[in-house]
């Protein structure tokens, strides 16, 4: 394989999300860091859009590293709270959220509920440098409805109530394949992936030896 003719940031620390960037991004003889490797601290989320906070975390992590950086901002919008959690998704239940009490308290919120559509959403930033006036902006949202109950093992955050449209199980009840295939983040990455090759921002992948 060759050697990483160039390093991008994430301007974030998760490892399911550096795995899956990478994945993608090898392919085209670059590497993905995460920006704790470069003591990149979090910023503050200040903005009211999923498209705002993903500027800013993209700005910072560029900022600091004076490397081109990737962020992104996701969450959940159920209509019978007027889009909510949303931005908020991650610290819904309060200070030292976790997956589990953000997911109850969306369950106790709806209850008694009939109308229970809702969908991921997530937004992906490109910024060159921290003063690019043109960031590549991606946003892709994956349909479905929210459960009565959690149910599943695998994936994170929202996944064990969240029913994808077309499936009769929980995200947390796909495998990871079904998952990137279908997911917010799986189709906002391949958008993101073909605008950087329509920019020059990245080329396709060599045919050549491994």
């Amino acid at each position: 394989m060759q050697s990483p003719t160039q390093y991008i940031v994430l301007a974030s620390g998760n490892k399911g999300k550096l795995a899956e960037f990478a994945q993608m991004f090898t392919t085209y003889g670059i590497e993905v860091l995460p920006q704790n490797q470069f003591n990149v601290p979090d910023v503050a989320e200040t903005g009211t859009t999923f498209v705002e906070n993903a500027i800013i975390k993209a700005r910072h992590a560029a900022e600091i590293t004076g490397k081109p950086a990737i962020a992104d901002d996701s969450g959940i919008e159920v209509d019978a709270l007027q889009g909510q959690p949303g931005i908020y998704s991650a610290r819904y239940s309060g200070i030292g959220a976790s997956e589990s009490s953000n997911y109850l308290k969306l369950l106790d919120a709806l209850q008694g509920e009939t109308q229970r559509a809702a969908r991921f959403q997530c937004v992906l930033v490109y910024m060159r440098h921290a003063k690019d006036p043109t960031p590549i902006i991606c946003q892709a949202s994956w349909e479905g409805s929210i459960n009565l109950a959690p149910q599943g093992e695998h994936g994170h955050g929202y996944d064990p109530v969240f029913i994808p449209q077309g499936f009769d199980c929980s995200a947390a009840e796909l495998t990871a394949e079904q998952k990137n295939a279908h997911s917010h983040r799986g189709k906002a990455l391949e958008l993101l992936i073909n605008a950087m090759k329509a920019q020059g921002v990245i080329s396709a992948p060599s045919t050549g030896g491994q």
